[in-house]
């Protein structure tokens, strides 16, 4: 008979990580970041909400919406040259609306309340430990809010006033990315050479 650990070891097969990312997919993803209930909030998600119909045919950048934070962004993330997030952030410093631009590495010097940064950081570093195909670049627009904790799907009007301003400095920082991060494409061999 067999005991416990013979069976454990013998039938335990270490699985790899792989992205939930289709073979498809483009090369840099806007990722929409928050918490429809919780009024400004909802920031992020509703900018990738409005994002999304007009980047239908760009087949270089995906559209993606979550409530998640922390490790599981991995998911998402995993396999993309780019990231742009789009969350919300109360500094507490500047008017509701103020578009603060963050990347990857300043993200250890915000002291601010903001759980979905939490552990971006970490999140990057551990991926890239694993030998993960993280992002070459990360960048993060962190709207400021009146209100991210009140219940409710209405954000507060200075927020619903700055979606256009978002939305157009995402779509500038979307064209940045597309104009200096080489296309997976660029790397393709044609059959004759």
């Amino acid at each position: 008979m067999q005991s416990l650990q013979d069976i454990t070891e013998s039938e335990t097969a270490v699985v790899p990580f792989s992205s939930p990312r289709s073979p498809d997919a483009g090369e840099i993803l806007v990722l929409g970041l928050g918490n429809d209930i919780l009024t400004d909030d909802a920031i992020g998600l509703n900018v990738v909400r409005q994002l999304r119909e007009s980047l239908a045919d760009n087949d270089r950048i995906d559209v993606c919406e979550t409530m998640e934070m922390g490790l599981a962004l991995l998911d998402f993330i995993v396999g993309y040259r780019a990231v742009v997030i789009v969350d919300s952030i109360q500094t507490g410093q500047s008017p509701a609306g103020t578009i603060h631009e963050v990347d990857a590495a300043g993200l250890k010097q915000l002291t601010v309340r903001t759980p979905h940064f939490l552990g971006v950081g970490e999140t990057l570093a551990l991926g890239r430990q694993l030998g993960l195909a993280m992002p070459q670049e990360v960048r993060i627009l962190a709207v400021e809010v009146e209100d991210p904790f009140t219940l409710g799907t209405e954000m507060t009007p200075a927020l619903q006033r700055a979606i256009p301003a978002v939305l157009m400095r995402t779509r500038q920082m979307l064209r940045e990315l597309s104009d200096h991060v080489p296309s997976c494409h660029a790397f393709a061999t044609s059959p004759e050479g």
